[in-house]
């Protein structure tokens, strides 16, 4: 299910827009400060849309913006009560895809939620569809034949490894958590079976590794997850 974070401390307004937003089949998840936000955005795993609001209590929503736009491309609207252009401006070149100024009406917010949520998942797609061969340093992945192959030697996988790989290495660069690994790669609920994944990660390293105990391809990052490596 499509994935909403509000990040907004009008519990009032939150609970409203959820309500609204959920009768249109999304799944939507609230948070009443920047850092619980932050927190729940690096745990989603199917997040198509952030809305968030300037005066948080801890952070303010161009902070919080700013962190996210340091790892996600996801789409945010912006829920300010500022009506000046100079917030909407600098929101803007900070990275906001749209505002909304309070108080504003429903029916407008789910009209550009939709909107929003339309564009950013065509644009996804499109780019999955460009991803039919990914060639990383001296890796080749062939997505169509699903097939890989280092320094031209053919490297045999099973059909979860190479689900695997070609999941870490198509989002390269990009830390996720054995939750985030497990969902998108399963497509099952994740049931706290970390050793499940790290086993994967261990069979798949011994097969396109150099030298698996000092892995190139497949990185640690500690107390977080794994990611793959950007490359040269």
């Amino acid at each position: 299910m499509r994935e909403i974070i509000i990040i907004d401390d009008d519990i009032a307004l939150c609970n409203l827009i959820k309500k609204c937003l959920s009768t249109d089949g999304y799944s939507v998840d609230i948070a009443n400060n920047g850092l619980d936000g932050y927190k729940k955005i690096r745990s989603s795993n199917n997040l198509c849309l952030i809305l968030l609001d300037i005066m948080l209590p801890d952070f303010d929503g161009f902070q919080v913006l700013e962190m996210i736009r340091e790892e996600y491309t996801v789409p945010v609207l912006m829920l300010t009560a500022k009506s000046d252009d100079d917030s909407k401006i600098y929101g803007l070149k900070q990275g906001a895809d749209d505002y909304l100024t309070k108080p504003f009406n429903i029916n407008e917010l789910k009209a550009r939620v939709e909107a929003m949520v339309r564009r950013f998942t065509d644009f996804n797609q499109k780019s999955i569809d460009q991803f039919k061969e990914i060639i990383i340093e001296d890796m080749r992945i062939d997505k169509e034949n699903r097939t890989v192959k280092i320094n031209d030697n053919s490297i045999e996988l099973t059909n979860k490894e190479f689900d695997l790989l070609y999941f870490l290495a198509s989002n390269k660069g990009k830390i996720f958590t054995k939750k985030q690994i497990y969902t998108n790669v399963w497509e099952e609920d994740y049931l706290f079976d970390d050793s499940n994944i790290m086993s994967f990660i261990s069979k798949l390293r011994k097969k396109i590794e150099p030298n698996p105990e000092e892995p190139t391809y497949i990185l640690t990052v500690r107390g977080v997850g794994y990611r793959f490596s950007k490359g040269e």
